[in-house]
């Protein structure tokens, strides 16, 4: 029997990711965040969303693919991951798509410099290739605490 997923695809400089809709609540507009001292620097500080403090990661940096310069097309995803609310910024989210499961292969051992941990799978599309990223390992223990303080203070 073939299987489907449905993932939001977005682009960090020219390449594509996608993480599964069920883990996006959100797609905004960037918008200001307020900074935090003594933070990683990939974590840029917090968002108030409709009343609720949401921690904003930079998505390119925490994987060591630059920085994410701001433009009209940059996007918050609000995802959850580890079972907190995080906005991720991305260059620009681009669509919803379904991905076929057969179509989804192993991560290479080292994809574009990322820790395949990231990676669930890569997927080949017409025009070019989709990886497919595992939000529970984006951060590590130290990181997701450091998260969680965040939020809750």
């Amino acid at each position: 029997m073939d299987e489907s997923i449905k993932v939001v695809a977005f682009l960090i400089g020219s390449q594509r990711y996608g993480i599964p809709v069920q883990n996006v609540l959100g797609i905004e507009k960037m918008q200001p965040i307020t900074e935090v001292p003594q933070t990683s620097d990939f974590i840029k500080g917090i968002i108030n969303l409709r009343g609720e403090i949401t921690p904003a990661l930079d998505l390119k940096q925490r994987l060591r693919l630059g920085v994410t310069e701001h433009a009209e097309e940059t996007r918050i995803l609000i995802v959850t991951m580890n079972d907190m609310q995080v906005g991720l910024i991305v260059d620009a989210a681009t669509d919803v798509m379904t991905l076929d499961t057969n179509a989804l292969e192993d991560a290479p051992e080292m994809t574009n410099g990322i820790s395949t941990s990231f990676i669930e799978g890569v997927a080949n599309l017409e025009d070019n290739l989709l990886i497919l990223l595992n939000l529970e390992y984006i951060l590590d223990f130290t990181e997701v605490n450091e998260v969680n303080e965040m939020i809750d203070n």
